[in-house]
């Protein structure tokens, strides 16, 4: 039922969430069948029993925007969300933000291992030192105008192909 009236807000393109996430940083509608900025949306979302309901933006990102319903079976819920919807937003992002090193770091600690195996097969092959087999990398990947990463992933790819 909620996924329904998740997605009722985006093909309706209303609704606190769906406000959160493209207008205001958090959105109140403590009685949903009174609220006149949602006619459309309440209807749906009352006749599925919720009867008050918010929105909090949890991060902005330029391609892309990320909002948390809540829920309440009644109404008044989410009257005083001011205060208590900036903490929860502020904390969500940070947990957001540490997601997003964690992938970041995840993702770097493959390229190394790619890059390093990609060093290493210029070491074998030209009887190179690591800094030398590196320098050669880099420069070649100036030179092309191609990232590091890709260089070496296609040089690794080659190597596989010759054994």
């Amino acid at each position: 039922m909620l996924l329904r009236l998740d997605a009722a807000q985006y093909e309706l393109q209303e609704g606190p969430c769906y406000d959160a996430a493209t207008d205001a940083v958090h959105v109140s509608a403590p009685n949903l069948a009174a609220d006149s900025r949602f006619l459309r949306y309440a209807a749906v979302a009352v006749e599925a029993g919720i009867r008050a309901q918010a929105g909090i933006r949890l991060f902005d990102a330029p391609k892309s925007q990320g909002a948390l319903n809540l829920y309440s079976l009644h109404v008044g819920s989410f009257e005083d969300l001011g205060a208590l919807g900036q903490l929860f937003a502020h904390q969500s992002a940070a947990v957001i933000d540490y997601a997003q090193e964690i992938q970041n770091l995840q993702e770097a600690v493959r390229t190394r291992t790619t890059i390093g195996q990609a060093v290493g097969i210029l070491m074998e092959r030209y009887k190179l030192t690591d800094q030398r087999a590196f320098a050669f990398l880099t420069r070649l990947s100036q030179d092309g105008n191609v990232k590091l990463r890709k260089l070496a992933e296609d040089l690794n790819a080659t190597f596989d192909k010759d054994n």
